[in-house]
């Protein structure tokens, strides 16, 4: 496996450290929107290429839903609150296409 957090289909360390390094507020910031929002998205687009070759992993399937569903409220609550932080993280990620 390797340098993962879980063990299976989650992040590699390395991955999950850049992923906070580009999106972070300050120094210390780990738990910021900007920063879950980004995990989940890349989480999202592994387990897309999971499922891509995997077609009848509903496991994995239902994950990659449930991390959609959370990437979504992260965002309305982004829109909501912080209308600039979310044009800004929307267009970083390449979001809303």
């Amino acid at each position: 496996m390797g340098n993962t957090t879980s063990g299976g289909i989650g992040l590699a360390t390395a991955t999950k450290t850049a992923v906070i390094e580009t999106n972070r507020q300050h120094d210390k910031d780990t738990g910021s929107p900007e920063v879950q929002i980004g995990i989940f998205s890349e989480r999202i687009n592994h387990l897309t290429e999971h499922l891509k070759t995997h077609a009848h992993d509903h496991n994995s399937r239902r994950g990659l839903l449930q991390l959609v569903g959370k990437r979504r409220r992260l965002l309305n609550y982004l829109q909501r609150n912080d209308i600039e932080r979310y044009r800004a993280l929307i267009s970083k990620l390449g979001l809303r296409r």
